[in-house]
């Protein structure tokens, strides 16, 4: 049986044709590139990366169907540890895949039976209890001793990663040891970790066995609403508001709603869902909920401003997906709406539990915290109101409650709540995914990750903090022992900069080949320097920086920053690019009596630059 072909077979019957394609041609690249050359004796671990609600599971299905057309037999999806989840994956697995044996957490007995006639694919949560029961399993049948296992890590920087990692005695936390345990157990593995999210696992030591040895980024159809739609470089798209703009931010957000939820419904379309994102506390999810019904019992109660209100709404619509419908006719749609109170409200955390079916169809607001995060999608998502903060506000936990982002959202339609400042972290970590993208495309071995002053990139009990080193930008580095390959190739390379001119504006490629001929140092990490350098060119291959050259300097060695004050003050006024100061001392006061040239190195203010070292 050809297990890829009779999946995209049955995409295409369903009339995803471009889904079809899109997975056919991750699935071939990861299969040609990664496991035809699958030694069957070695462990090895990728990441592949997609968009936040872009169709992860589909191109995970298509991976697992081109390695059992290569021989692999054993598949172990992993989820998070939720229930619903857990049994959401499972019933997907056996409606999307044919010819393999399926089994759910407590399926041991079917697992045993099947004896490997057909591949298996086992769908379970990262759940302590449950992760050591299947190393028990795996272990007790010795069907892995002499077959590889084929791991799929879904949101694999969630629970997966050891949170121990600094404490003494290199300990490790109880799922990533049975993760260890799961995949070391088998005579050889593949792990293929998944998420929206790679910061943690990007930051991760490859001693640590969790940094991937090969990273694949999928690019979302032509359909999706991401990042770059809600957060663009440019300019506040039309489809956000400032909530500083606004006098009653929930009123707006609930009349645009039922607005919205009239159009599609009267459309045809069966669900318009609203999401109300405060803080984590859950008084606060009560306090929303209270707004919200006293809003829609304003509505109620005055009809005729309430239509008067949803007419403003209306006008500003921009359906891109339907024909506008005459204004008469949402109108009425949305008094019926109002006075048959046929808009639920929904809180979802821990203490109220929904399921997903409850939000399926109809006009729905629901209001959460962290339960709105991963592994939850809300179909119809049109208007969202997003309100929490957080102190040390984390870019992968931010980006994993962007449920704003998805397929069947239409863009005339949508409309985001948000505080200016809370917009402009959502920007930065857009900025930052299109740089980890645009490196991994380029195939940089060595992604780097950056972002302003204040934004972590993930939880620091995942981060080992005697290997991540952080970079600061606009803090000038300089070489205590400095030392070059040869002095004539960077002489040469200079040799047209003259020093009397205050500064070049040069190509970041040519800072990078002025680097290659410097020595590294302990306290001059010059690989984490070319990295960033690197990472911004991978975004911007004309990228520019600030180069400037001094000769003849007569210091001594030992003095510490050799760049005089005028110089340093000239390379501060330059804070949104490299600025890279190259000074030749004479070599009459130390310096071996050589004319070495020392670089002193500036990366953009307010941004912070992770580095991972290794041993």
């Amino acid at each position: 049986m050809r297990y890829l072909e009779t999946y995209l077979n049955k995409i295409r019957a369903r009339g995803n044709i471009k889904l079809a394609d899109s997975i056919s041609e991750t699935a071939e690249d990861v299969g040609s590139a990664y496991l035809s050359s699958f030694s069957f004796i070695s462990h090895e671990i990728g990441l592949l990366f997609g968009n936040v609600q872009s169709g992860k599971t589909g191109q995970m299905f298509g991976i697992m169907c081109k390695a059992a057309d290569l021989g692999f037999p054993v598949f172990l999806i992993l989820t998070t540890d939720n229930v619903a989840l857990q049994a959401q994956t499972l019933d997907r697995v056996k409606a999307d895949l044919d010819g393999f044996c399926v089994c759910g957490e407590n399926d041991q007995g079917i697992f045993v039976d099947n004896s490997l006639i057909q591949p298996v694919i086992v769908v379970v949560k990262k759940n302590g209890r449950t992760l050591r029961k299947w190393a028990n399993i795996f272990n007790t049948t010795g069907f892995m001793k002499g077959n590889p296992l084929f791991i799929i890590d879904d949101e694999a920087d969630a629970a997966s990663l050891n949170t121990l990692i600094n404490r003494k005695g290199s300990q490790q936390s109880s799922i990533n040891r049975y993760l260890d345990s799961i995949k070391n157990g088998s005579s050889s593995s593949m792990y293929l970790q998944v998420t929206g999210t790679p910061q943690a696992i990007l930051l991760q030591t490859m001693a640590s066995g969790w940094h991937p040895y090969f990273t694949y980024y999928f690019k979302p159809g032509s359909a999706y609403l991401g990042g770059d739609f809600f957060f663009p470089s440019a300019s506040k798209p039309n489809c956000v508001t400032f909530l500083e703009t606004i006098k009653d931010a929930a009123k707006e957000a609930v009349i645009h709603h039922i607005t919205v939820s009239a159009h599609l419904l009267t459309s045809g379309e069966k669900v318009c869902n609203c999401l109300i994102h405060p803080s984590v506390r859950q008084s606060a999810h009560q306090s929303f909920a209270g707004e919200v019904e006293k809003v829609l019992n304003w509505c109620a109660s005055n009809i005729t401003d309430f239509r008067s209100e949803s007419e403003k709404c209306y006008a500003a619509l921009s359906p891109k997906k339907t024909s506008k419908l005459p204004v008469n006719e949402v109108l009425d749609k949305a008094e019926k709406l109002v006075l048959n109170r046929e808009i639920s409200v929904y809180i979802m955390n821990g203490t109220n539990s929904i399921d997903s079916s409850e939000y399926a169809q109809g006009s729905n607001i629901v209001i959460g915290g962290n339960t709105l995060g991963r592994g939850v999608t809300f179909p119809g998502l049109q208007t969202i109101y997003y309100t929490r903060s957080s102190k040390k506000p984390q870019a992968d936990t931010m980006w994993q409650h962007s449920r704003m982002f998805g397929y069947d959202r239409d863009p005339g339609l949508m409309m985001v709540y948000i505080d200016e400042n809370l917009y402009k972290l959502f920007s930065d970590i857009n900025a930052t995914n299109n740089s980890i993208i645009a490196q991994i495309e380029k195939g940089t071995d060595d992604v780097k990750i950056y972002y302003p002053e204040g934004l972590n990139p993930t939880r620091k009990n995942v981060l080992d903090k005697e290997h991540v080193e952080i970079i600061s930008g606009g803090t000038n580095y300089y070489p205590f022992l400095p030392d070059n390959n040869t002095i004539d190739d960077i002489s040469n390379l200079l040799q047209s900069f003259d020093s009397s001119v205050p500064y070049y504006q040069v190509n970041l490629r040519l800072l990078k080949e002025i680097l290659s001929h410097i020595v590294p140092s302990p306290d001059f990490k010059m690989s984490a320097f070319v990295s960033v350098l690197d990472a911004m060119l991978a975004e911007t291959p004309v990228k520019q920086g600030i180069l400037i050259v001094r000769r003849e300097r007569d210091v001594a060695q030992g003095t510490g920053a050799l760049i005089s004050p005028n110089d340093w003050k000239l390379g501060g006024q330059f804070t949104d690019v490299p600025v890279l100061t190259m000074y030749q001392v004479t070599g009459r006061k130390g310096w071996k009596g050589r004319k070495l040239w020392i670089p002193n190195i500036k990366l953009p203010h307010g941004t912070m630059y992770y580095d991972v070292i290794e041993d």
